[in-house]
């Protein structure tokens, strides 16, 4: 009999951390019943409201956004959450002894592909809060680089309802099974391989990326004829969850780079909703992460909503792309 997630949490967390978490993948069991629904749940199509990075929000965006922060509450070692949907923090309880975690998630992301059926997800992170008076959690509190997260992970919402999981020790799977309503684990050790022969990127958007990016994906449209010396196949799905899971299941390279329509902004993806956790569950698989100047997990926020270029996956692969970026600069 595989082990089940609270068995996996009970030998591997502190207590208040693994109900936590087993709290959050709850709610997201409940998420994945609204998915399976569909149309005929009544949770299609938009709202005529925006969130606060400006984008239309989906029905179900709003549902699974409430559905988290009503379940998540209940857990008594959390002190606050952010989420990807909302403004400013949302804080539960003071933190002191007990409650000294945060957390912050994207309720649904790929909403985009609701309406089309194809595999969407939860991402979701967890900080420490720094203990010292009673106090409620601000959002100075929440902005700590990704090295420090205790946990994080996500769950796809796909054919089968799949939670990759790291508490910072590997990377491990679990599986909803529908018959018993239980996580079961089914992967113990999810590894990334270092080679790979697949990226995933937006290649209608190529025309504006800075030229490390438009020459690295140059070098693998070239093939084997091409000094990589290998082909490549391209994926890409529009759903960040579905398109890492496939990473972290097989290999291959992620990119959401920086784009010269907005020059002020480093990025389109959020560095503390997707970027940071994503980057942190890639790593303890042994993969990497790359933000166009640095290693993800060591960029200090500057707010909740900060956005970031994102490259990540296969190590060979991440690294020729931060020698493509230092090669720019260095010729600069």
């Amino acid at each position: 009999m595989p082990l089940t997630l609270d068995q996996f949490l009970n030998s591997g967390a502190e207590p208040g951390l693994a109900q936590l978490i087993a709290t959050t993948v709850d709610a997201c069991a409940g998420i994945a019943n609204l998915v399976r629904r569909g149309a005929v749940g009544e949770i299609m199509g938009a709202l005529e409201s925006e969130n606060v990075q400006g984008e239309v929000q989906k029905k179900l965006d709003v549902i699974s956004n409430d559905m988290l922060l009503a379940a998540c509450a209940k857990a008594p070692a959390l002190a606050a959450m952010a989420s990807e949907e909302m403004d400013d923090v949302h804080p539960v309880r003071p933190i002191d002894a007990e409650a000294r975690y945060l957390l912050l998630f994207d309720p649904l992301d790929g909403s985009s592909n609701i309406d089309v059926n194809v595999s969407i997800g939860t991402i979701f992170s967890i900080l420490p809060a720094k203990v010292d008076a009673a106090r409620d959690a601000t959002a100075a509190d929440f902005l700590q680089p990704g090295r420090n997260q205790v946990a994080a992970g996500y769950v796809v919402y796909g054919p089968q309802t799949t939670l990759v999981l790291t508490l910072g020790q590997g990377v491990a799977a679990f599986t909803l099974d529908p018959a018993s309503d239980q996580w079961l684990q089914t992967a113990e050790k999810v590894a990334v391989p270092r080679e790979t022969k697949e990226f995933a990127i937006n290649a209608s958007n190529m025309r504006h990326w800075a030229p490390p990016v438009q020459r690295y994906i140059d070098e693998c449209l070239a093939g084997d004829t091409g000094c990589r010396g290998k082909n490549f196949n391209m994926r890409w799905i529009a759903s960040m969850v579905a398109d890492v899971h496939r990473i972290m299941v097989r290999g291959g390279v992620f990119l959401y780079p920086w784009d010269k329509r907005e020059p002020d902004r480093a990025g389109k993806l959020r560095l503390m909703y997707e970027a940071n956790p994503m980057s942190l569950l890639v790593e303890q698989a042994g993969g990497a992460s790359f933000a166009g100047t640095g290693r993800m997990l060591d960029i200090q926020p500057t707010g909740l909503h900060q956005r970031v270029s994102v490259m990540l996956g296969s190590a060979a692969e991440v690294e020729r792309l931060q020698a493509l970026h230092e090669e720019a600069l260095a010729t600069a």
